[in-house]
C-alpha cells in the first residue's frame, strides 16, 4: 500500500486563547492515535515535531502526520468458536450451535457439512476447541480518518460547547445544528495532493482555507500538497500556523525591541543567557495567551505618562498584563519603565494609529490604579481592622476578624516555642519579635478591604506592605504583611524576615487545622483551599530555616486557638501524615532516596525536622561504608527479636551475667564507642556519630555467631536482650538503620 504525508485542518472562528495550545495538541494526538488504531500509520513511536506536527492559530486547528497509508494491510484473524463437544456431534458433524455462530460471523456455506474444511481443532488448555481463521480487509484511509476525526472532535478538551446553525448552503443531509467550541467554516484533508473525502461538523473536506482576515494575499488559500501547508498559509494567507513557530518569532521580536530600549521584559527572568531566557519565555502564561490571539505577531513600542510611575509598579504591571495583555518593561535596576510593548495582529504601513489607540486604552486603566492607590491611603490599615468582622471567612469558622485573632495567637505561641528551643535571635529578641509578629498578623488581611485589592486580588499582601509603610509602621512589620502569603507557588521565595516567617507559618497553620477540622480535605486533584501548598510552605520553612519545633507541636498550638469553634472532623494523625507526605515529596524531588528518608523520619530522637538534611547527609555517608549493610541487617534482626519477646526488657546490662566472650566484647566496645558517638550526636555531628558506631560491626557479627540470645536461663536471656536494646537505642538515634537493609 502507498504511504504519503497527511494534512488535516479545521477552520473555525476565533478560539478561546487560554485553551488554544491544549486544543491544538489534543487534536493532533487524538487524530494520530485514531489512525494508529486503524493501522494506517507507519511510524510508531512517533516523534513530535518531526513525524507529527500540530498547528494551532486563533482560527484553525491542524495536524500534519508523516507516512500515512492509503489502505491498511489485511490481517489474519483466528477466532475461538466453542469447545469441540459443543460444536460437533457424536458423528463429528457441525451442531446447530456451530451453524448459528458461523452465520453470525457472516461465513457463506450451503450445507452444515461445508463448514468442516473451514474450521480447525486445537488444544485449549486441557480440552479441545474449534477455531476459525479469516482474513480481515484493512481499513481505507477514508474510513479510518473519518472515524479518527469523529473521535478526536468528541474527545477534545473543550471548555464550553457552542450550539450553532449550519449555513443554508450546506449540502450534507441531516445536519442543521452543530455543537463545537466555535463555529467551523472549513475542512482540509489532503493525502499528499489528493483530497480525502470525509466530513465533519457539517463540512465536506477540500483543499482550500482562509488566511488572515485582513492581510491575506489570496482568498481562498488553496493548499496544493500536504507538505506545502505551512509555507502556503504563510505566503498566501499571512498566517504563521504553528503555535511554537509563532510564539518563538514573537518572543524574539519582543526581546529585540526591549534591548533597543535598554530594558528587559518584565516576564523575562533576570540573569539568564539568551537561550535560557527564550526557553523560559516560551513557557510563560502571558506569552502563550498572546500567541493564541494573533495569527502573525507584530511588536510595537508604546508609552504612558511618567507621572503614573508614582503608583506601585506591581499595580501598573498587573493592570497592563491582566487587562490589556501588554508586556511591561523594566530598566537595569528592575524598575518599571513608562514604555511597554504590544503585540498586534496587523502590520500597517503607518503604525501610529495602532500605537496611539493602545496608549489611549491603557491610560484609563492606569488612572484607575492611581485613583485606587490615592483613595486607599486616606484610611490607615489599623482603621480597617474592625471591618474584618463583617467579612465571612467560612460559615463554620467565622469571620476574617475571628480568624485574625486566631492567627495572632498562633504567631505569639510560635515565637514563645522558638524562644525556648532555638538559638539567636529567637531567645534575646523574643519579646520584640512577638510584638511585631502579632501586629503584622493583626493587619495582614486588612488590605482585602481596600479598593486596589478589591480590583486586583493578586495584589493582596503586596498592597498591605505599601499601605503599612505609608502609615509609618515598622519596615519589618510591613514586609511581613507582604510575605505572609509566601511561598505562593512551588519554588517561590520564603519570607525574608523572622517576623514574616512566623506570621506566614501561623496563617497557614490556622487554615490547615481549621479546614481539616471541618472536613475540607483535598481529594484527588481538587484542593480548593490550597492546603497542599500551605503544608508544603510550612515544611519548607521548617527545613530551610532549621526551626527546632515539631510539626506536632505546631498543630497542637493551632488547634488550641479554636476553643470556641467545633472541629468535628479534626484528626491530628491524619494532618501529621499530610505534612509528612509533603516532606517526603519535597526531599525526593531533591534526589534523596526514599529508604534514607524513612530511616531518618523513623529515628528514635526525631522530634523536629530542623536537622533532617544533616541527618540525610550522614545516612548517605554511612550507606557508602562497607560495614553499612551488615549493621543495617543486624539492626533489623535486633528490632525483630525485641518485637517478638513477650517479656519487658530494659536497656540495662549486668556485667556479672556476661558469660560468653563475644557478649563481653560487644558490651565493652559499645560502652567505649557510645560515649563518643553520643557526644558527636549532641554536637549535631551526625556523620561522625554514625561512623563511630560503624566500628561495632565485627563485635556485632561475633555476638550473633557465638551467643544464643534466647537462652533458657531467664536472667541470661533478659541480660542479653538488654544488651541488644542498648545497642539498638544507640544505633537508631540518627536514623533507623534497619530501613537501609537490602
Amino acid at each position: 500500500m502507498s504511504t504519503h504525508n497527511l494534512l488535516l485542518e479545521l477552520l473555525v472562528e476565533e478560539l478561546p486563547p487560554k485553551a488554544l495550545k491544549k486544543l491544538g495538541d489534543a487534536f493532533a494526538n487524538e487524530l494520530w492515535m485514531g489512525l494508529n488504531a486503524h493501522h494506517l500509520t507507519t511510524i510508531n513511536p512517533v516523534k513530535y515535531g518531526e513525524d507529527l506536527v500540530s498547528f494551532a492559530s486563533p482560527r484553525r486547528l491542524g495536524v500534519w502526520i508523516k507516512a500515512v497509508k492509503s489502505q491498511a494491510d489485511d490481517k489474519n484473524v483466528v477466532q475461538k468458536l466453542m469447545p469441540v463437544s459443543v460444536g460437533l456431534d457424536a458423528q463429528g458433524q457441525p451442531t446447530p450451535a456451530l451453524v448459528k455462530k458461523m452465520q453470525v460471523l457472516g461465513v457463506a456455506f450451503e450445507t452444515p457439512g461445508d463448514l468442516l474444511p473451514l474450521i480447525q481443532r486445537a488444544a485449549d488448555g486441557k480440552n479441545e476447541a474449534l477455531f476459525y481463521s479469516s482474513t480481515v480487509k484493512g481499513a481505507s484511509l477514508q474510513d479510518g480518518l473519518q472515524q479518527a476525526l469523529n473521535e478526536a472532535l468528541h474527545k477534545l478538551p473543550i471548555p464550553k460547547v457552542m450550539q450553532y446553525q449550519l449555513h443554508q448552503d450546506c449540502d450534507l443531509p441531516g445536519w442543521s445544528t452543530v455543537g463545537f467550541v466555535r463555529p467551523a467554516h472549513g475542512l482540509i484533508a489532503l493525502h499528499a495532493d489528493q483530497v480525502v473525502n470525509i466530513t465533519a461538523l457539517g463540512l465536506r473536506a477540500g483543499n482550500a482555507t482562509s488566511g488572515h482576515r485582513f492581510e491575506a494575499v489570496k482568498s481562498p488559500v488553496v493548499v496544493a500538497h500536504a507538505d506545502d501547508y505551512a509555507q502556503t498559509l504563510s505566503k498566501d494567507g499571512a498566517v504563521v500556523a504553528g503555535f511554537e513557530d509563532r510564539s518563538r518569532a514573537m518572543v524574539q521580536a519582543l526581546r529585540t525591541e526591549a534591548k533597543k530600549l535598554n530594558t528587559r521584559l518584565e516576564v523575562e527572568p533576570a540573569g539568564l543567557s539568551d537561550a535560557q531566557a527564550e526557553a523560559a519565555l516560551l513557557q510563560n502564561e502571558l506569552v502563550q495567551e498572546v500567541t493564541a490571539l494573533v495569527e502573525r505577531a507584530n511588536v510595537m513600542v508604546c508609552q504612558f505618562e511618567e507621572a503614573f510611575l508614582q503608583v506601585p509598579q506591581e499595580c501598573l504591571i498587573l493592570t497592563m498584563k491582566a487587562n490589556q495583555k501588554y508586556f511591561p518593561l523594566l530598566d537595569d535596576k528592575g524598575q518599571l519603565s513608562n514604555r511597554f510593548l504590544i503585540v498586534s495582529n496587523i502590520h500597517p504601513q503607518d503604525a501610529s494609529a495602532v500605537i496611539n489607540g493602545n496608549e489611549r486604552v491603557v491610560r484609563p486603566r492606569l488612572s484607575d490604579a492611581r485613583f485606587f492607590f490615592d483613595q486607599d491611603r486616606k484610611k490607615s490599615l489599623e482603621s480597617r481592622v474592625t471591618g474584618l468582622d463583617k467579612v465571612v471567612y467560612h460559615n463554620q469558622l467565622g469571620t476574617q476578624g475571628e480568624r485574625m485573632l486566631r492567627v495572632c495567637a498562633i504567631a505569639k505561641a510560635i515565637v514563645g516555642s522558638l524562644a525556648a528551643t532555638a538559638s539567636e535571635p529567637w531567645k534575646s529578641e523574643a519579646q520584640q519579635l512577638s510584638t511585631k509578629a502579632v501586629q503584622a498578623a493583626r493587619l495582614a488581611k486588612t488590605d482585602l478591604l481596600t479598593d486596589m485589592v478589591g480590583e486586583f486580588p493578586e495584589l493582596q499582601g503586596i498592597m498591605g506592605q505599601y499601605y503599612a509603610l505609608h502609615d509609618g509602621l515598622d519596615a519589618e512589620v510591613a514586609q511581613a504583611i507582604a510575605d505572609h502569603y509566601k511561598p505562593r507557588f512551588a519554588g517561590d521565595d520564603l519570607p525574608r524576615s523572622h517576623v514574616g516567617l512566623v506570621v506566614a507559618m501561623a496563617d497557614k497553620l490556622e487554615t490547615l487545622v481549621g479546614m481539616f477540622g471541618i472536613g475540607n480535605v483535598p481529594t484527588g486533584d481538587k484542593d480548593p483551599f490550597a492546603l497542599r501548598r500551605h503544608a508544603l510552605g510550612v515544611t519548607r520553612m521548617l527545613l530551610d530555616k532549621e526551626l527546632p519545633i515539631g510539626v506536632g507541636t505546631l498543630i497542637d498550638t493551632a488547634q488550641a486557638v479554636f476553643e470556641d469553634k467545633a472541629l468535628p472532623s479534626f484528626d491530628k494523625p491524619k494532618l501529621m501524615l499530610f505534612f509528612q507526605e509533603r516532606l517526603i515529596g519535597l526531599l525526593e524531588s531533591q534526589a534523596h532516596p526514599l529508604n534514607h528518608l524513612m530511616a531518618v523520619l523513623e529515628a528514635q530522637d526525631m522530634h523536629d525536622w530542623s536537622q533532617i538534611r544533616q541527618r540525610l547527609a550522614a545516612v548517605a555517608r554511612f550507606s557508602a561504608l562497607p560495614e553499612s549493610q551488615a549493621l543495617a541487617s543486624a539492626n533489623k534482626r535486633i528490632a525483630n527479636i525485641l518485637k517478638k519477646t513477650q517479656e519487658p526488657v530494659q536497656a540495662v546490662v549486668d556485667k556479672a551475667l556476661l558469660n560468653e566472650p563475644a557478649e563481653r566484647d560487644l558490651h565493652a566496645q559499645l560502652e567505649a564507642v557510645s560515649v563518643h558517638a553520643h557526644d558527636l550526636y549532641l554536637n549535631k555531628d551526625y556523620t561522625g556519630s554514625l561512623l563511630a558506631l560503624a566500628g561495632l560491626r565485627d563485635a556485632v557479627d561475633a555476638f550473633f555467631n557465638d551467643v544464643m540470645v534466647n537462652a533458657e536461663d531467664k536472667a541470661l536471656r533478659l541480660n542479653r536482650l538488654g544488651l541488644l536494646k542498648m545497642l539498638h537505642s544507640h544505633m537508631n538515634r540518627v536514623a533507623d538503620l534497619s530501613r537501609l537493609a537490602q
